[in-house]
């Protein structure tokens, strides 16, 4: 939140100078579906065969770690644990036979930015992900230390082009009627996987899903990654509520609930209702949440519950990977806004611009085979290019307005004793010059949604994390040595120096602000995405020789008001 402040500071007073010299200084953002249980219900009126559950009640205090009492269900003897892998074109998934959990979730198109190696998004003593335990009435029966049998042993590899494949985990009491079967169906092409299950020898068991304890650190810049951590559940009436992760409190958190997840800066990790969007039912909805203290520092461990069918069978689908807004639209339920960019009221202004802006920045790059720091260059260059017209209009338009300056100015002087009559003789004015003192600025106020859209782009999209430009190691991150904030105060400097060279008559403000503004702006965006310092620097740049045209115009300008001057007199 810090640097969206710093940001809208700078937003502030850009906005600040534009306006105000052109001021001072003319030219001269359903109904909740009932669930077949819940955690609360089940955990605070346990049944075998539960009514139509009530609504889940908030719950004041904390929900101790379920205890198992019913070993007895579980076979006495120990297995060897055996590590199952998961291979395709996007990531490395490591199962294990104890519990059919997950171990390790590895990215193989992203590097870790804070040590060797790929990104792993299950942080290192956190234990293993995706556990599941069932309440079966007041009992507890953990299953993520059954020894499963994974089928196929080996695991799978997933070739591109593949169909999709399966990985099967069951286990079956020796002696008894209970047994829990699981399938993880993975594809080649994309990061989410279909589990489906089904549990014999109990009647109507509470599922709780082990999300885990959030993601492993795996950017540069721990501190601003950890401000990112958090926990982020899309209730089916409330809507979408994110938690920090260092803020999360133990206790339960009511649903029901389309999803549930885990997020950093740059990646999640989501459990999602159901097999698919369209086949999610009210009664597959996740029942809601169960938080605990986690074995990490500031950190807490969340359980998701999900009712089990009369048969036996349940289903959900979990998703491990980067945040890819066409990957994340594409699993429904609004899971594409588990990270949204900036704040509500924002949202539905900045959202198109921060696609289109998106999209443009990877076809360039794909298309033009050119690396994103050259891309950003072009993209600077080119919206000056787009936006010279919008500068062009500013210009007539204050330039119209300082050929009425004479006349305001003789007006304010022969009425100064008469308010009334000068404001009336102002309006008059006005009215036949098609004079507006905002004229000059309302065109160039139209880029700004663009530049607040850019920084979200540079802030938080997956495609420039990790891209290197020069001496910049991440587009995605601030300049380690501070080069483009300089020479973006270097070049605001140069931009308005052009400007004023127009103004004959230089007040002092007009010279502070000068020599202010670019200093300001240097300290505000020092701590910004090198991506948005290397783009502003450029269309700063490139907005030199337009500024240097407008300026001879206004000088041919004064020479004709000069000569009508002169003939009139």
């Amino acid at each position: 939140m810090k640097t969206e402040v710093r940001f809208l500071l700078a937003i502030g007073l850009m906005l600040v100078v534009l306006i105000g010299t052109n001021l001072l200084f003319p030219p001269d953002a359903p109904v909740e579906a009932p669930v077949a249980d819940s955690a609360a219900a089940r955990v605070e009126s346990p049944s075998d065969t539960p009514a139509a559950p009530p609504e889940l009640p908030v719950v004041a205090e904390p929900i101790p770690e379920p205890v198992d009492r019913v070993d007895s269900i579980l076979a006495a003897a120990e297995a060897p644990e055996e590590l199952v892998p998961v291979e395709g074109p996007l990531y490395r998934f490591t199962f294990s036979s104890r519990g059919a959990r997950l171990v390790a979730a590895e990215m193989l198109h992203f590097k870790a930015l804070n040590r060797e190696g790929l990104v792993d998004l299950l942080p290192e003593g956190a234990g293993a992900y995706l556990g599941q335990r069932l309440l079966v009435g007041s009992d507890t029966v953990d299953m993520s230390r059954v020894p499963f049998r994974a089928d196929p042993g080996a695991g799978l590899t997933l070739s591109e082009g593949e169909g999709p494949r399966v990985l099967r985990f069951s286990y079956q009491h020796p002696s008894r009627p209970f047994g829990m079967e699981l399938e993880y169906e993975f594809r080649p092409d994309g990061y989410q996987i279909v589990v489906r299950g089904r549990v014999t020898g109990v009647e109507r068991p509470l599922l709780i899903t082990d999300m885990g304890e959030g993601l492993a650190y795996a950017e540069a810049d721990s501190v601003g990654e950890a401000r990112a951590m958090a926990y982020v559940g899309n209730h089916a009436r409330d809507g979408i509520r994110s938690t920090p992760l260092s803020r999360g409190q133990p206790g339960v958190e009511e649903g029901p609930l389309r999803w549930a997840a885990f997020r950093s800066k740059f990646f999640v990790l989501a459990l999602l209702a159901g097999e698919t969007e369209a086949g999610t039912t009210d009664e597959q909805l996740l029942g809601g949440l169960i938080l605990t203290p986690g074995t990490l520092e500031q950190r807490i461990r969340v359980g998701a519950t999900q009712a089990v069918g009369a048969d036996g069978a349940f289903a959900y689908r979990v998703f491990l990977g980067p945040q890819e807004y066409a990957r994340l639209s594409s699993l429904g339920q609004d899971m594409e806004e588990v990270n949204p960019y900036g704040w509500r009221f924002f949202r539905p202004i900045i959202r198109p611009f921060v696609s289109i802006i998106t999209w443009i920045l990877v076809f360039f790059h794909t298309q033009l085979n050119l690396g994103y720091g050259w891309v950003l260059v072009l993209f600077g260059v080119l919206m000056r290019g787009l936006l010279w017209p919008l500068n062009q209009k500013a210009m007539r338009a204050q330039l119209k307005n300082m050929a009425v300056q004479p006349m305001i100015q003789e007006m304010q002087s022969k009425y100064k004793d008469s308010p009334e009559k000068l404001q009336k003789e102002m309006m008059r004015l006005y009215k036949e010059e098609g004079f507006n003192p905002l004229a000059g600025c309302l065109p160039l106020l139209l880029p700004w949604p663009i530049l607040i859209a850019l920084f979200f782009v540079f802030q938080n999209t997956i495609e420039l994390r990790g891209v290197s430009f020069g001496w910049l190691p991440d587009l995605s991150a601030p300049d380690p040595l501070y080069i483009l904030p300089v020479f973006l105060g270097v070049s605001m400097f140069l931009m308005q120096w052009v400007s004023m060279r127009a103004v004959e008559q230089q007040n002092p403000q007009m010279k502070m602000m000068l020599w202010i503004m670019p200093i300001m702006m240097v300290f505000i965006f020092f701590k910004l995405a090198s991506g948005l310092n290397l783009y502003y620097a450029v269309s700063n740049i490139a907005t030199i020789p337009q500024q240097i045209w407008i300026n001879n115009e206004r000088k041919k300008m004064k020479v004709q008001s000069a000569g009508a001057l002169v003939k009139k007199g």
